[in-house]
């Protein structure tokens, strides 16, 4: 097993108090902006920007510093196609067969269905994976811990970079997701655990009218 050696902390910046809160609010606007779209333009984006965003989405904090996750970035056409092909296939028994009528009803008024034609015309998919294992250079597998904990940091990460950067996206799910891997080639230690879909919204995009909760709908302090 790695040991590591350990060193002072010497990247922390403690700001003055006025200004901590500053920047927590300010944060917050920020966020507040954010919003999920399915109507994207296929307006180009630099490949050098998702790069950035992926790699602050590798600083998330992790089990064991395992960083459990892979990030397949899918521009090309012809996959993107076969994506949304086997994406609908599943999404359609879905809603025809497989979902609660509970289900359902809460989708309804955000007007999702089984077409996902952004799959096709946003410029990047970046399909998340989780590894159960890893294997080292003598061919031995090196276990991961914490999956759906540390992958789903990540994946925050990474929303709050695109966000940060310009660019709006989707959390997509479909399920199954078991195709993903074939469809990308991945090995079988790998799991699907999302598809983020990325790029600029187009220019009729609308979104609900939806709120959040309040803090303490959400939080409770003791």
């Amino acid at each position: 097993m790695k040991e590591y050696k350990f060193l002072p902390l010497s990247t922390y910046q403690e700001y003055p108090p006025a200004e901590m809160k500053a920047r927590a609010k300010g944060f917050y606007a920020e966020m507040k902006r954010r919003r999920t779209i399915r109507e994207f333009s296929t307006k180009p984006v630099a490949r050098e920007i998702i790069e950035n965003c992926l790699m602050t989405a590798g600083t998330a904090p992790n089990g064991a510093n395992m960083q459990p996750w892979h990030f397949v970035v899918v521009s090309d056409a012809e996959i993107k196609r076969k994506i949304r092909v086997e994406a609908e296939i599943v999404e359609k028994d879905f809603y025809e067969n497989r979902a609660p009528d509970y289900w359902l009803e809460a989708l309804r008024p955000l007007g999702t269905d089984k077409d996902k034609p952004y799959l096709e015309e946003a410029p990047y998919l970046i399909v998340i994976f989780s590894q159960r294992y890893t294997l080292a250079e003598d061919g031995s597998k090196k276990h991961n811990y914490y999956l759906p904990e540390s992958v789903g940091i990540a994946t925050g990460f990474l929303i709050s970079a695109i966000h940060n950067a310009g660019l709006a996206c989707l959390t997509h799910t479909p399920s199954p997701m078991g195709f993903l891997r074939k469809v990308l080639d991945r090995p079988k230690y790998e799991t699907p655990f999302l598809v983020l879909v990325v790029g600029y919204p187009s220019e009729d995009a609308k979104v609900p009218d939806i709120s959040k909760k309040k803090l303490e709908e959400i939080a409770t302090f003791i």
